[in-house]
C-alpha cells in the first residue's frame, strides 16, 4: 500500500517548485528588457523604457517588481531602481527611494541579500520571510535574478510575493501532512506551517537546516529541498 502522506509531500514539492519556477518565469522578460537597455542607453533616464514589462510582471502572486542596478553602471547617476508596485486590480504604482547617500533617508539597498547574494554568487535567490517596511509592512518574499552587463554584475531584476498568499496557495496540500509540516527557508525560519505553534517568520530548532543545507541538502525522512529553491519541506 502506498504511503499517502509520502504521495502528499511529494505533491507539495511539486507545488511550491512550480510556483517558484512560475515567478521566476515572469521576471525572464524584465531580465531581458533590462539587459537590452543596459547594453544600449546604460543610464537612469532610459529606465523608463522596461516599464511596460515591469508592470507586465504584476499579478497573481507578485505584488512588485523591478530592476536595481549596482553602483556605477548607470552612465547619469551612482545607483538606478526603478521599481513598481500593484495587484493586478489597481493601477501599478511607482516605489520612490532616496538614492542620495547623504540623505538621511537614503537606502543602500547594496546591503540588502536580495542583492548581495545574487551579486555574490551570480545565481538567483529567494529572500525572505521577512517584514517589508519599506512598502507593505507585511511579510514578503523577494525573488531576485542577477543582471549582468558586459560580462560584469549589473544588478537585479527582482519580484514581491506576499508570504499570505503564498500561503494561501500551498496550505491545503500542506495540511494533509499533518501536524507539524512547515516549508522553510535555508536559515530554518518559517514561511508558512499548519501549525499555529510554528509561525511565519520563527526558527525552527528541532532541525539544523543550515547544517543539512551546507552538506548538500540530500533528501531524508524530515527533510526535503523543493525543487531548485532555498525553501525546505519540513514534517
Amino acid at each position: 500500500m502506498n504511503d499517502t502522506r509520502t504521495l502528499a509531500g511529494d505533491e507539495v514539492v511539486e507545488q511550491v517548485s512550480a510556483l517558484v519556477e512560475g515567478v521566476f518565469d515572469r521576471l525572464k522578460p524584465l531580465l531581458a528588457a533590462a539587459e537590452s537597455v543596459l547594453a544600449d542607453t546604460p543610464a537612469a533616464a532610459a529606465l523608463h523604457r522596461i516599464r511596460p514589462v515591469v508592470t507586465e510582471a504584476l499579478g497573481g502572486l507578485i505584488v512588485g517588481a523591478g530592476f536595481v542596478s549596482a553602483p556605477r553602471v548607470l552612465e547619469d547617476s551612482e545607483f538606478g531602481f526603478e521599481w513598481w508596485t500593484g495587484s493586478g486590480v489597481e493601477p501599478p504604482s511607482q516605489l520612490f527611494i532616496s538614492l542620495d547617500p547623504g540623505s538621511e533617508n537614503f537606502l543602500d539597498y547594496t546591503r540588502q541579500s536580495w542583492f548581495t547574494v545574487p551579486r555574490d554568487t551570480g545565481r538567483r535567490h529567494i529572500n525572505g520571510p521577512y517584514v517589508d517596511y519599506l512598502c507593505t509592512d507585511e511579510y514578503t518574499l523577494t525573488f531576485t535574478i542577477p543582471v549582468v552587463s558586459a560580462g560584469a554584475f549589473a544588478g537585479v531584476v527582482g519580484a514581491d510575493v506576499y508570504v499570505r498568499e503564498f500561503e494561501r496557495a500551498v496550505r491545503p496540500r500542506l495540511r494533509t501532512l499533518g501536524r507539524g509540516a512547515a516549508l522553510l527557508n535555508a536559515q530554518g525560519r518559517v514561511i508558512v506551517s499548519n501549525s499555529v505553534r510554528q509561525a511565519t517568520g520563527s526558527l525552527v530548532r528541532e532541525a539544523d537546516v543550515p547544517a543539512w543545507w551546507s552538506s548538500g541538502a540530500e533528501p531524508g525522512p524530515v527533510l526535503r529541498r523543493c525543487g531548485d529553491s532555498p525553501i525546505v519541506l519540513v514534517r
